[in-house]
Protein backbone atom coordinates (compact mmCIF):
# COMPACT_ATOMS: atom_id res chain seq x y z
CA UNK A 1 0.00 0.00 0.00
CA UNK A 2 0.91 3.41 -0.57
CA UNK A 3 1.05 5.63 2.02
CA UNK A 4 2.70 9.76 1.90
CA UNK A 5 4.61 11.07 4.55
CA UNK A 6 4.07 14.41 5.28
CA UNK A 7 7.97 15.97 4.95
CA UNK A 8 10.45 17.24 2.49
CA UNK A 9 13.32 15.16 4.56
CA UNK A 10 15.02 12.56 2.73
CA UNK A 11 16.61 10.68 6.11
CA UNK A 12 12.73 10.22 7.72
CA UNK A 13 11.76 9.04 4.67
CA UNK A 14 14.70 6.40 4.74
CA UNK A 15 13.62 5.74 8.44
CA UNK A 16 10.10 5.57 7.89
CA UNK A 17 11.14 2.64 4.95
CA UNK A 18 12.52 0.88 7.45
CA UNK A 19 9.76 0.89 9.91
CA UNK A 20 6.83 0.12 7.05
CA UNK A 21 8.83 -2.32 4.90
CA UNK A 22 5.47 -3.38 3.78
CA UNK A 23 4.47 -0.23 2.45
CA UNK A 24 5.52 2.27 -0.26
CA UNK A 25 6.67 5.28 1.44
CA UNK A 26 6.05 8.41 -0.82
CA UNK A 27 7.00 11.98 0.12
CA UNK A 28 5.44 15.16 -1.58
CA UNK A 29 8.64 15.51 -3.58
CA UNK A 30 8.51 12.16 -5.13
CA UNK A 31 5.54 13.39 -7.17
CA UNK A 32 6.18 16.69 -7.71
CA UNK A 33 3.82 18.36 -5.08
CA UNK A 34 4.75 21.56 -3.55
CA UNK A 35 4.38 21.37 0.45
CA UNK A 36 5.58 23.27 2.88
CA UNK A 37 2.84 24.27 5.85
CA UNK A 38 3.48 26.66 8.25
CA UNK A 39 4.43 24.88 11.42
CA UNK A 40 2.37 27.35 13.90
CA UNK A 41 1.68 24.62 16.87
CA UNK A 42 2.85 24.56 20.31
CA UNK A 43 3.40 21.08 20.79
CA UNK A 44 4.84 18.48 18.70
CA UNK A 45 1.29 16.48 18.44
CA UNK A 46 -0.14 19.74 17.09
CA UNK A 47 2.66 20.53 14.37
CA UNK A 48 2.13 16.58 13.03
CA UNK A 49 -1.50 16.95 12.66
CA UNK A 50 -0.80 20.47 10.56
CA UNK A 51 1.02 18.18 8.36
CA UNK A 52 -0.92 15.32 8.16
CA UNK A 53 -3.91 17.31 7.41
CA UNK A 54 -2.44 19.51 4.84
CA UNK A 55 -0.59 16.66 2.79
CA UNK A 56 -4.45 15.13 3.46
CA UNK A 57 -6.10 18.10 1.22
CA UNK A 58 -4.31 17.41 -1.51
CA UNK A 59 -4.19 13.67 -1.70
CA UNK A 60 -6.85 12.28 -0.38
CA UNK A 61 -5.28 9.16 0.36
CA UNK A 62 -3.86 7.27 3.73
CA UNK A 63 -1.08 9.87 5.26
CA UNK A 64 1.88 9.68 7.66
CA UNK A 65 2.96 12.53 9.56
CA UNK A 66 5.57 12.81 12.81
CA UNK A 67 7.09 15.91 14.48
CA UNK A 68 10.41 15.28 16.81
CA UNK A 69 12.86 16.69 18.57
CA UNK A 70 15.29 17.09 21.35
CA UNK A 71 14.21 18.67 24.63
CA UNK A 72 16.91 19.00 27.00
CA UNK A 73 16.09 19.51 30.88
CA UNK A 74 18.54 21.73 32.07
CA UNK A 75 17.37 24.55 29.19
CA UNK A 76 13.36 23.79 30.34
CA UNK A 77 12.52 21.65 27.07
CA UNK A 78 14.96 23.82 24.69
CA UNK A 79 14.64 23.29 21.56
CA UNK A 80 11.70 21.31 21.37
CA UNK A 81 9.55 21.49 18.35
CA UNK A 82 12.10 24.34 17.34
CA UNK A 83 14.97 21.72 17.41
CA UNK A 84 15.48 21.73 13.26
CA UNK A 85 14.97 25.65 13.45
CA UNK A 86 17.08 26.04 16.45
CA UNK A 87 20.08 28.78 16.02
CA UNK A 88 21.42 29.49 19.92
CA UNK A 89 20.15 30.92 22.85
CA UNK A 90 20.04 33.94 20.52
CA UNK A 91 17.71 32.49 18.24
CA UNK A 92 15.46 29.45 20.09
CA UNK A 93 12.68 29.55 17.65
CA UNK A 94 14.82 29.68 14.54
CA UNK A 95 15.95 32.66 12.71
CA UNK A 96 13.26 35.28 11.20
CA UNK A 97 14.47 35.55 7.38
CA UNK A 98 13.90 31.01 7.96
CA UNK A 99 17.96 30.88 6.97
CA UNK A 100 18.67 26.72 8.57
CA UNK A 101 21.83 27.24 10.70
CA UNK A 102 24.58 23.91 10.25
CA UNK A 103 23.73 20.75 12.49
CA UNK A 104 27.23 21.23 13.62
CA UNK A 105 26.45 24.94 14.62
CA UNK A 106 23.52 23.64 16.18
CA UNK A 107 25.10 20.80 18.08
CA UNK A 108 27.84 23.53 19.50
CA UNK A 109 24.99 25.61 20.16
CA UNK A 110 23.32 22.93 22.60
CA UNK A 111 26.10 21.88 24.34
CA UNK A 112 27.38 25.84 25.53
CA UNK A 113 23.71 26.66 25.83
CA UNK A 114 23.62 23.61 28.54
CA UNK A 115 27.17 23.69 30.04
CA UNK A 116 26.54 27.47 31.07
CA UNK A 117 23.03 26.64 32.35
CA UNK A 118 24.50 24.10 34.26
CA UNK A 119 27.61 26.19 35.60
CA UNK A 120 25.28 29.44 36.52
CA UNK A 121 24.50 27.49 39.60
CA UNK A 122 20.41 28.26 39.60
CA UNK A 123 18.59 25.04 40.26
CA UNK A 124 17.28 22.88 37.52
CA UNK A 125 13.44 23.15 36.76
CA UNK A 126 11.25 21.54 38.67
CA UNK A 127 10.93 17.41 37.55
CA UNK A 128 13.03 14.59 37.22
CA UNK A 129 15.82 13.81 35.90
CA UNK A 130 16.64 10.27 35.11
CA UNK A 131 20.01 10.61 33.43
CA UNK A 132 21.36 12.93 35.47
CA UNK A 133 21.50 17.33 35.17
CA UNK A 134 22.43 16.02 31.14
CA UNK A 135 19.28 14.41 30.54
CA UNK A 136 17.23 14.91 27.34
CA UNK A 137 14.72 13.35 25.21
CA UNK A 138 13.69 12.68 22.08
CA UNK A 139 10.26 13.05 21.20
CA UNK A 140 8.09 11.85 18.49
CA UNK A 141 4.32 12.50 17.91
CA UNK A 142 3.28 10.62 14.83
CA UNK A 143 -0.34 10.63 13.17
CA UNK A 144 -1.98 8.31 10.79
CA UNK A 145 -4.24 10.90 9.52
CA UNK A 146 -7.01 9.54 7.00
CA UNK A 147 -9.71 12.40 7.05
CA UNK A 148 -10.83 14.83 9.10
CA UNK A 149 -12.69 12.77 11.42
CA UNK A 150 -10.43 9.70 11.21
CA UNK A 151 -6.89 9.93 12.86
CA UNK A 152 -4.79 8.74 15.30
CA UNK A 153 -2.42 9.31 16.97
CA UNK A 154 0.96 7.94 19.05
CA UNK A 155 3.63 10.10 20.82
CA UNK A 156 6.53 8.32 22.61
CA UNK A 157 9.91 8.90 23.41
CA UNK A 158 13.49 7.88 24.00
CA UNK A 159 15.56 8.92 26.81
CA UNK A 160 19.00 9.67 27.32
CA UNK A 161 21.50 12.76 28.17
CA UNK A 162 23.73 14.97 26.33
CA UNK A 163 27.05 14.75 26.31
CA UNK A 164 29.67 17.25 27.62
CA UNK A 165 32.03 18.48 24.79
CA UNK A 166 31.72 18.62 21.10
CA UNK A 167 34.58 16.88 21.21
CA UNK A 168 32.98 13.58 22.67
CA UNK A 169 30.34 13.38 19.67
CA UNK A 170 30.39 10.07 18.50
CA UNK A 171 29.35 7.80 15.58
CA UNK A 172 28.22 8.73 11.80
CA UNK A 173 24.81 6.91 11.83
CA UNK A 174 21.28 8.64 11.86
CA UNK A 175 21.14 12.60 11.81
CA UNK A 176 20.62 15.34 13.71
CA UNK A 177 21.41 15.96 17.18
CA UNK A 178 22.60 11.57 17.47
CA UNK A 179 26.02 11.99 17.83
CA UNK A 180 26.15 14.22 20.78
CA UNK A 181 22.71 12.18 22.26
CA UNK A 182 24.21 9.51 24.48
CA UNK A 183 22.60 6.34 25.83
CA UNK A 184 23.66 5.15 29.26
CA UNK A 185 22.15 1.77 29.29
CA UNK A 186 24.06 0.97 25.62
CA UNK A 187 26.78 3.12 26.31
CA UNK A 188 26.58 4.50 22.80
CA UNK A 189 25.33 7.56 21.42
CA UNK A 190 22.26 7.54 18.83
CA UNK A 191 24.59 7.78 16.24
CA UNK A 192 26.71 4.47 16.85
CA UNK A 193 23.50 2.46 16.86
CA UNK A 194 22.26 0.04 14.09
CA UNK A 195 19.64 1.16 12.10
CA UNK A 196 17.93 -1.91 13.93
CA UNK A 197 18.84 -0.92 17.20
CA UNK A 198 18.27 2.43 16.80
CA UNK A 199 14.95 2.06 15.16
CA UNK A 200 14.02 -0.78 18.51
CA UNK A 201 14.36 1.56 21.11
CA UNK A 202 13.81 5.45 19.55
CA UNK A 203 11.13 7.67 19.78
CA UNK A 204 9.91 7.30 16.50
CA UNK A 205 10.61 3.62 16.06
CA UNK A 206 7.95 3.06 19.23
CA UNK A 207 5.59 5.19 17.99
CA UNK A 208 5.81 3.38 14.23
CA UNK A 209 4.88 0.14 16.39
CA UNK A 210 1.86 1.67 17.67
CA UNK A 211 0.67 3.13 14.33
CA UNK A 212 1.85 -0.04 12.59
CA UNK A 213 -0.86 -2.10 14.37
CA UNK A 214 -3.49 0.38 13.72
CA UNK A 215 -2.92 0.64 9.83
CA UNK A 216 -2.32 -3.57 9.93
CA UNK A 217 -5.84 -3.61 11.52
CA UNK A 218 -7.55 -0.80 9.40
CA UNK A 219 -5.70 -0.61 6.12
CA UNK A 220 -4.92 -4.06 5.46
CA UNK A 221 -7.86 -6.26 5.70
Amino acid sequence: MKIYLATGNLNKKREMSELFPNHTIVIPKDEGIEFDPEETGTTFYENSLIKASALWNIVHSPVLADDSGICVDALGGIPGIYSSRYAGPDFPKGRADGTKTPQSEQNRFIIEQTNKALSSGKPLPPGTYPNGPRSARYVCAMVLYLGPERLYVAQETMEGALVETTAQARGTGGFGYDPLFYLPELKKTAAELTEGQKNAISHRGKASVIIKKIVTELLEK
